[in-house]
């Protein structure tokens, strides 16, 4: 286990009574979901031992079973959802993107920006600056302050080195981030987020390059088992990728992808390459929402992206109504998604997309575990981990109405409590 776990060793916990919890279980991965098939279970407890879940149900019932258990006992009204699970982010970052944001706001194309000396670039040389222990500084903080929001598992990509040392570089201090931060974070390989220009050599020599030094070290570091690419005109075209995903796969790589964001065709080589996830999806017409919902790739809405550059969001509710899984993350990174907070873009997209309360917490919790192949949280079950996030409120409806301004007062991470408001 963990040593930033090692108070919740060998220790059984009952907390409650909760008002409600909602526990996120018997929903299917697929489809739309509305609000009568959401399991609520009242004046309820649950009950931990170690990291993980040992029994739910009503606080009553469960106290006269583990009589000898430590009893957090809550005063006033609680509703207790699953840990959140941010499943795209770029938090491992150097710099800032401040100046890109009022450009673009000022009317400055995304094209215009780049040309200025901002865009992806920009970051790709602050982060080179960075040394690795300002990146894993700088991650922590980050990581923390979403667990405060109620994440407690991140997915973090590299993709602002672009060289093999600084890819390096960047998944190390992912690596070493995640030993100290409060909650988990799953690394993600983003080597191919643009053709760096200071490469020498054509796209398709560059993802070899990466392909060929990157990925071995990648495995016997256990820096990564996830390989991402961005399919855009401004960056891989499909028929570039191919290759590199071909050797991904043959190496026992996991595949994601930015896909569909400006342009429709990433999520055709998600789908042709069995993805676990395609994401963003904002220029996905009604042929990808088809191919997506036939197939067993999640496809990951990204409204902070929307947001912040001011575009259409992903086709959410098309997506569900032709059967396909919809996961939500907030795409936190310095450029086109600045502002990190996955409950208040997640409730905004409801509200845009006519999406039910259980589609969106479905789409921050088991759905979005789905999306990093993770089956061990997103869910509040027996044999699960104790991963949960608490309010202040007596209707969980509360917490999406808010939209976002209403924030966890505790939050559990592996069966401790790692965020108290009140202390």
């Amino acid at each position: 286990m963990n040593s930033k776990y090692i108070d919740a060793m060998e220790k059984i916990t009952l907390i409650g009574p909760f008002k409600q919890i909602i526990p996120m279980t018997g929903l299917p991965l697929k489809g739309a979901l509305n609000d009568s098939q959401l399991s609520i279970i009242a004046d309820g407890g649950i009950v931990l031992k170690n990291e993980r879940i040992i029994a739910i149900g009503t606080f009553e019932s469960l106290k006269a079973i583990y009589t000898h258990a430590h009893i957090h006992h809550l005063k006033g009204n609680h509703v207790c959802v699953p840990g959140f699970i941010d499943c795209h982010t770029h938090i491992c970052f150097g710099g800032s993107r401040a100046n890109d944001y009022a450009m673009r706001n000022a009317g400055s194309s995304y094209l215009e920006i780049a040309k200025s000396g901002g865009g992806i670039w920009d970051t790709v040389t602050q982060t080179r600056k960075s040394t690795q222990e300002q990146l894993v500084k700088s991650t922590i903080k980050l990581a923390n302050r979403h667990l405060k929001n109620g994440t407690t598992t991140i997915e973090v990509k590299s993709g602002y080195g672009l060289t093999v040392n600084e890819e390096l570089k960047m998944l190390r201090a992912i690596k070493i981030a995640n030993i100290e931060a409060l909650a988990d974070l799953v690394p993600t390989c983003l080597a191919a987020h643009m053709l760096p220009k200071n490469f020498k050599g054509t796209e398709v020599e560059y993802l070899n390059e990466m392909s060929k030094k990157l990925f071995p070290v990648l495995l016997k570091e256990q820096l990564a088992n996830r390989i991402d690419a961005f399919i855009e005109q401004s960056a891989f075209s499909p028929v570039q990728v191919q290759p590199y995903f071909e050797i991904a796969k043959q190496m026992g790589f996991h595949i994601t992808v930015h896909a569909d964001q400006f342009t429709p065709s990433g999520s055709k080589v998600a789908i042709d390459f069995h993805a676990i996830s395609a994401d963003h999806l904002e220029a996905s017409t009604d042929k990808e929402v088809h191919l997506l919902a036939n197939s067993t790739t999640i496809a990951t809405a990204l409204p902070g992206a929307s947001i912040g550059l001011g575009c259409a969001f992903a086709p959410a509710r098309k997506i569900l109504d032709a059967g396909g899984a919809l996961a939500i993350a907030s795409d936190h990174n310095p450029g086109s998604a600045p502002m990190g907070d996955l409950l208040t873009q997640a409730s905004i997209l409801g509200t845009f997309e006519k999406l039910t309360n259980t589609e969106v917490l479905a789409g921050i919790t088991f759905r979005a575990a789905a999306a990093l192949n993770l089956t061990d949280r997103g869910i509040l079950k027996e044999g699960g981990l104790a991963d949960l996030a608490v309010f202040h409120t007596s209707n969980y409806q509360d917490i999406l109405y808010n939209q976002g301004n209403l924030k966890p007062c505790m939050v559990w991470k592996n069966g401790s409590l790692v965020y108290d408001k009140h202390n």
